[in-house]
């Protein structure tokens, strides 16, 4: 059993991740891609490269006979599936066991058995582990929902059978809400994952993700401790630790062996994770079972030692996994999943071009991106674009170096949760250690980016300087500019900035050796500038220099500095005639794919009615009506893919405005 080449069926930081693993074993690497991904980093960093499709994944990442004739195609001798995409389709493991590779991963039967949530209680039930009240029968009527239910008790959980990531996740607190939170699971269940099949399980409040990472191979298994996976949105998580700040040495020896029992069930070959939900008393209960590499998994090698990817691979050699003696644990680590997301809008997906992407480099910290500067985040993919990994000696040092890290990454263009991360590690619940899925629910559910003057008068000073260097030069090199461009540094300059729709009136007067004269809407400050392409230094009368970079984007300039923030200054840009004509129906927030329309011509609407299901970046945004009215116009259709601006439906305007 041996391979020299490895396709990872991938894309992103993962594929990437998984690559540099495979260089250092003197593998050489093979990438996928979509026409969307054809200039990203890791198909820049492989080998040996292979067009899979058009971007949809359902004709890329999920067509498993073009991955499989690329492997062909390149001589590949294995398959590593990253996560997501394929990494859990037992139908994929077993074909490419099946064309002759080596799938780097589970057994397709050990996919197969945990896919299905169902069966995987009952498995887990027969062997001990404990598992939360519930009910996955085959009986799937509603009526056979709502007689369950009430023996297992409200507040309680309608999951996916199928599922994961939370989709197709539903909490139910009583009996009257049941019917309707069956019908949405089950259709997201069909849509996401193709099975309808639905399970009911206790609801624990406030409880908290606790993980074991295992690794088998297939006649041993053994664990490298828990990780804590409470923060979450929309039952994602964002933010990973280990070891968990909840878990003393006791409870960690029972979950251990609580996660060590289920894999030893599956007779578990190649790394996976045991999940499980925590109640505040210290119980706690099996939830599923991840066949595959976890997202987060950085953070128990930086506390470990190991290389995950390194032992994955082991195992598909042929290899034994170390004794379980040999796994030891020191610090702590922390991860942060940087997502192209407006956590101040609802975390609405955002899109666009990266324009500056510089990581931190720092004592203790890793980064694993998908993107670097240039790279176009689309709507056809998950929008997490890295991962940030900091440790240190105990909790309190690993959090400091997060948050050093965060206020050092410079990422700009679509709109990040960088800001909301920063805010969490703030957090005096944070630093205490008191997690629970619900902690953005109930520390920062109203979260807003703090207004800081300051700072936005600092980056409108950095980007006129910035812009009058930039136009004195082209004025020296280009005689024939146009009018109003001038390198009379003596001159008063006045210029128009427009932030977030506001527009501020800026004029600047040079004096010579880099000393400037700002008035930004009247008010008036003398300060030295040092412009070097993008980068400025901006020392003020009191004597404080900042340092700060500016990146022209045709009419936008990109400002940020380090204060966890970046600034997005632009010409002042006109409405959107249309749009506002009809302002009183939908209008789509971002690119996406219509989902569903959920009215026709003619109906009568509430506020707050549904009107079009909108899906970006795997995540599904339904838009309501703003107020009461009767639909005049629908201008989209199901499958319909749609720019950000774009008129969905259109409300009777009086009405509409009633």
């Amino acid at each position: 059993m041996s391979f020299e080449k490895i396709l990872i069926a991938n894309r992103g930081e993962i594929a990437r991740r998984v690559m540099a693993t495979c260089r250092d074993y003197g593998l050489l690497t093979v990438a996928v891609y979509s026409d969307a991904d054809a200039d990203a980093p890791h198909v820049a960093e492989a080998d040996e490269a292979v067009r899979l499709g058009p971007a949809p994944a359902a004709e890329s990442y999920l067509n498993v006979e073009a991955i499989l004739a690329a492997a062909k195609a390149t001589g590949a001798g294995a398959i590593h599936p990253g996560y997501g995409f394929l990494a859990e389709n037992a139908d994929f493991a077993a074909a490419v066991e099946g064309a002759g590779l080596i799938f780097v991963g589970p057994t397709a039967e050990t996919i197969r058995a945990m896919g299905d949530k169902a069966a995987a209680r009952r498995l887990m039930a027969a062997r001990g582990v404990p598992v939360a009240p519930g009910y996955a029968g085959d009986d799937q009527s509603v009526e056979r929902f709502v007689e369950e239910a009430a023996g297992i008790g409200y507040p309680l959980l309608v999951k996916a059978a199928a599922g994961g990531g939370g989709k197709g996740m539903r909490i139910v607190r009583d009996a009257a809400e049941l019917p309707a939170a069956v019908d949405e699971a089950r259709r997201l269940a069909q849509s996401g994952f193709g099975d309808p099949t639905l399970i009911l399980e206790k609801y624990i409040e406030r409880p908290r993700h606790i993980e074991v990472q295992i690794v088998g191979d297939g006649a041993r298994v053994i664990h490298c401790f828990e990780r804590e996976c409470s923060v979450q949105r929309r039952f994602q998580k964002i933010i990973e630790e280990a070891p968990s700040p909840a878990v003393d040495e006791a409870m960690r020896e029972e979950l251990c062996a609580a996660a060590l029992t289920a894999g030893e069930a599956l007779g578990y070959r190649g790394a996976g994770t045991v999940e499980f939900i925590a109640a505040a008393d210290g119980a706690f209960y099996f939830l599923e079972i991840n066949t595959r590499l976890q997202v987060e998994h950085p953070v128990t090698e930086r506390i470990t030692g190991l290389d995950l990817v390194a032992l994955q691979l082991d195992v598909a050699l042929g290899g034994a996994v170390p004794p379980q003696s040999s796994i030891t644990r020191t610090g702590h680590a922390i991860e942060c999943r940087i997502y192209a997301e407006d956590a101040a809008n609802g975390f609405l997906p955002s899109t666009g071009a990266v324009v500056d992407w510089r990581a931190p480099e720092m004592a203790g910290v890793r980064v694993d991106a998908g993107v670097e500067r240039g790279s176009d985040v689309g709507i056809h993919y998950d929008p997490m674009l890295a991962k940030v990994i900091a440790d240190g000696p105990d909790r309190a040092q690993a959090t400091r170096r997060m948050i050093g890290a965060l206020r050092r990454l410079s990422v700009m263009g679509p709109t990040t949760n960088r800001d909301f991360l920063l805010a969490v590690l703030r957090h005096p619940a944070w630093g205490a250690g008191d997690l629970s899925t619900h902690f953005i629910a109930d520390h920062l559910a109203d979260w807003q980016p703090t207004a800081d003057p300051a700072a936005r008068r600092r980056r409108l000073i950095a980007a006129a300087l910035a812009d009058a260097t930039q136009r004195a030069g082209a004025r020296r090199l280009m005689p024939g500019i146009r009018a109003g461009w001038t390198n009379n540094t003596g001159d008063q300059l006045p210029d128009t900035w427009s932030v977030d729709g506001v527009e501020h009136r800026l004029s600047y007067r040079a004096l010579g050796g880099g000393r400037f004269v700002v008035d930004v809407d009247g008010a008036g400050e003398q300060l030295t500038a040092q412009v070097d392409g993008e980068r400025i230094r901006l020392t003020t009368a009191d004597g404080v220099t900042r340092r700060l970079t500016v990146i022209a984007d045709g009419p936008r300039r990109w400002v940020g500095d380090l204060d966890g923030t970046s600034l997005c200054i632009e010409a002042p840009r006109f409405p959107d005639a249309a749009a506002d004509e009809v302002a009183g129906g939908a209008v789509a927030p971002m690119p996406g794919k219509i989902v569903r329309v959920c009215v026709a011509v003619g109906d009568t609407v509430a506020k707050g009615a549904p009107l079009v299901i909108l899906e970006a970046m795997k995540m599904e945004q339904t838009l309501t009506a703003p107020a009461a009215g009767t639909v005049v116009a629908i201008r989209a259709e199901a499958g319909a893919v749609v720019d950000a601006g774009a008129v969905l439906v259109e409300l009777d305007g009086e009405e509409a405005e009633a």
